[in-house]
């Protein structure tokens, strides 16, 4: 960063040059102004530590964006690679289902994370690198490896059990009899108050209608989980982000009609989810933020050591 505030061509030449060329809008001269990338219009220094915190807000903000809607991509794509190599086990999610979550329940979420207030740390790390990708290996890592594969291992926890709760396993075995996990599947045993009793023709559709609202569900907790990539969200307050909170409430809201309002259900292909497996969708969201709080619990300790030696920037008063 170039400051400037005289006139002379060694000043224009030395503004135009910097990564960042600043000049004075109060005591600044004109080819000054003309050769800088900014104009301090009230001559405060405060203001470009302020510039810089909202800056790198903004860039922490479209990751998290980015991080929560590729998360929801690996549950949405699973099926149709798991159904494509083993064709007696139903397709999880159809297209209007998917079409569901990416236009209707994950928007207003990925809106929410869009608003985030920066983070107390920000201003802590080092500068980044010019050559630095805004979509990197590290967060599509964490979105399709890590949160992503969480994700889909719940929302077919969840489409299996149906099958195993209605006793209806044999009718995934077929030609796939020699795969040990479905027979492995088939000879547990559960308690006798998780049963299922429904006919074998709406096994598929309350599976389906399981994983679908596992996914959602499980964006829930995802949501929560991308506000930082390493702090805790008790550091970043519980209700700093009103319109998380709400979006939350109106994502359940949204896959609870979709599944039980009668009109919704029937172009959707649900039936209604029994209450006790809903209590067990309850558990997704805070499965999916623990393991992620044990990963960013990892993160911080190894980004300790990196910012030991890196002096924090300060505001100038």
């Amino acid at each position: 960063i170039v400051f400037g505030d005289w006139s002379s061509d060694v000043c224009s030449s030395d503004l135009r040059k910097a990564d960042v060329g600043v000049a004075m809008g109060v005591v600044g001269t004109d080819v000054a102004k003309e050769a800088a990338d900014i104009i301090l219009t009230d001559d405060n220094f405060g203001a470009i530590v302020h510039a810089i915190e909202e800056g790198r807000a903004i860039y922490d903000n479209v990751r998290k964006f980015i991080t929560y809607i590729f998360s929801s991509n690996v549950p949405e794509v699973m099926p149709f690679l798991v159904t494509a190599s083993y064709p007696l086990i139903p397709l999880a999610l159809n297209v209007r289902q998917i079409l569901a979550i990416d236009l209707g329940t994950d928007l207003l979420p990925a809106v929410a994370l869009g608003t985030e207030k920066p983070e107390p740390n920000v201003m802590q790390h080092p500068p980044r690198k010019r050559s630095t990708r805004l979509v990197d290996s590290g967060l599509l890592t964490r979105s399709f490896l890590w949160l992503g594969m969480l994700e889909a291992a719940l929302c077919f926890i969840g489409f299996f059990s149906v099958y195993l709760f209605s006793g209806n396993v044999s009718m995934l075995l077929g030609a796939h009899a020699n795969l040990p996990f479905l027979s492995l599947l088939a000879e547990l045993t559960y308690p006798d108050f998780l049963h299922l009793d429904i006919p074998p023709e709406e096994v598929s559709k309350l599976a389906a209608t399981v994983f679908h609202a596992g996914v959602v569900m499980a964006q829930v907790g995802n949501a929560f989980a991308c506000r930082s990539g390493t702090l805790r969200n008790t550091r970043l307050g519980w209700g700093s982000n009103h319109l998380l909170i709400l979006a939350a409430f109106l994502e359940i809201a949204g896959i609870a009609a979709i599944i039980h309002i009668e009109p919704l259900a029937r172009y959707f292909d649900h039936v209604n989810i029994p209450l006790r497996y809903w209590l067990g969708l309850a558990f997704f969201p805070f499965i999916i933020y623990g393991i992620e709080w044990i990963r960013k619990q990892v993160v911080r300790l190894m980004e300790t050591r990196k910012t030991d030696s890196f002096t924090p920037m300060k505001e100038v008063t």
